[in-house]
C-alpha cells in the first residue's frame, strides 16, 4: 500500500529546504460480503497473530485501481496514425489471493463453506469493501467467476489450510461510498447541497422561478442524479451542465402537469432511466421532445431549473451517489 506523506519546512542557513515526512497510516481494511451485500461480512485483513484462524488476503491482489478502458479510433488510409473518437470504461477484473487457515480440519471446512456462500453468484452479487484510515468505505459490486475450485496439490493446501486465487468481475467498474449528497427546496424553505454549493429555489404559487444551480460532485467521474418532484407543478424543466434538458411542458388544458400530492421520480442512472410517480404511472410520454436525463460531471458545475408552481406547495429533491475510480 502507498505511504502518505506530508511536507514540513526545515530552517537552513542558506535556504528553506522542504523534506517529506511520512505520516502514520493504519493498515487498509478489506472485507467481502455476499448475498447482494446482505450476507455476513467476512474480514480479509486485520489478523492478530500467526496462530489465529482466519481468511487472509495475501500480497498480489490486482484490479483495485483504475479500471480498464476501451479507446475507439478511426484510421484513414491516407493519413498517419488514427483519430480518437471516444473511450469508455470496461468491466473490472479483480484478483484476490486468499489464504484460509483453521486451527483444525473442522474450522477449515466451516471457513470454506462461509467463503463459498459469500461468493456464490446465484445468491446475488458480492460487495468488496476497502477502508483506509480516513474511515470512508469504498464498495465495489462484484460477481465470482472462478478461483475457488480448490487444489489438493502440495503447496496449494494442507490438512488445516488452503490457498485460493479468487477471480471477480465488476460489471459496474466504479467504487461507491456510503454517503449520498442531496438537495431539497420548496416554498420559502431550503436545505443547501454540500454546504452552500447548491443554491435552492424559492417558488411562489402560480409564478415561474428560474435559477442557476451550482452543484458539487465529490466523486472522480460523472454521477447521475435521482429527482423526487412533488406536485403541484404546471411545468418544469431542468437543464444540465452540458446544455441538455428534460422536463414536462405546460399542458394544453391548463391542468397541473404534476398534480398535488403526487411524487414524480426521475431516475437518471444508467440501467434505470425511469420517469414514474408513486402510483406507478409512467410520465415518459409527457416529457418534452428529445429529453436527456443528464449527468453531473466531477467537481463543480452549474445547472438551471425553470419551474411554474400550481396552487399548492411543490417540493423538489435531488440525490447524487458519487462514483470513484479507485478505493
Amino acid at each position: 500500500m502507498p505511504i502518505p506523506a506530508r511536507s514540513i519546512a526545515v530552517a537552513d542557513r542558506a535556504a528553506s529546504v522542504v523534506y517529506p515526512v511520512p505520516e502514520r497510516w493504519q493498515r487498509t481494511y478489506v472485507s467481502i460480503r455476499g448475498r447482494a451485500g446482505e450476507g455476513e461480512e467476512i474480514p480479509l485483513t486485520g489478523i492478530r497473530s500467526s496462530a489465529w484462524p482466519a481468511m487472509v488476503l495475501q500480497p498480489g491482489a490486482t484490479g483495485l485501481d483504475l479500471p480498464p478502458y476501451s479507446v475507439h479510433m478511426d484510421e484513414s488510409p491516407n493519413l498517419d496514425g488514427a483519430t480518437v473518437r471516444g473511450s469508455r470504461a470496461l468491466s473490472r477484473q479483480v484478483f484476490l489471493p486468499i489464504f484460509v487457515y483453521g486451527i483444525d480440519r473442522k474450522t477449515l471446512r466451516q471457513f470454506k463453506a462461509k467463503l463459498a456462500n459469500a461468493l456464490n453468484p446465484t445468491l446475488g452479487h458480492s460487495v468488496l469493501t476497502v477502508v483506509e484510515q480516513d474511515g470512508e468505505p469504498r464498495r465495489l459490486k462484484c460477481h465470482y467467476i472462478g478461483g475457488m475450485e480448490g487444489s489438493e496439490a502440495v503447496g496449494a493446501s494442507g490438512f488445516t489450510w488452503i490457498s485460493y486465487g479468487i477471480q471477480l468481475t465488476a460489471a459496474d467498474p466504479y467504487f461507491y461510498g456510503d454517503t449520498e449528497t442531496a438537495a431539497n427546496w420548496s416554498f420559502g424553505t431550503d436545505q443547501p447541497f454540500l454546504g452552500s454549493q447548491f443554491l435552492p429555489l424559492t417558488l411562489a404559487k402560480g409564478t415561474a422561478s428560474t435559477g442557476m444551480l451550482t452543484i458539487e460532485n465529490p466523486g472522480d467521474i460523472e454521477a447521475w442524479p435521482v429527482w423526487e418532484i412533488t406536485g403541484p407543478l404546471k411545468r418544469f424543466k431542468f437543464t444540465g451542465p452540458d446544455g441538455t434538458s428534460f422536463g414536462i411542458p405546460e399542458q394544453p388544458s391548463s391542468v397541473d402537469a404534476l398534480p398535488a400530492g403526487r411524487t414524480l421520480t426521475v431516475d437518471c442512472r444508467p440501467g434505470y432511466k425511469t420517469v414514474s410517480d408513486d402510483t406507478g404511472k409512467i410520465y415518459f410520454p409527457l416529457l418534452s421532445a428529445n429529453p436527456s436525463l443528464w449527468s453531473v460531471p466531477s467537481g463543480t458545475s452549474t445547472a438551471q431549473a425553470d419551474l411554474l408552481a400550481g396552487s399548492g406547495t411543490p417540493t423538489v429533491k435531488m440525490t447524487l451517489h458519487p462514483r470513484y475510480l479507485t478505493y
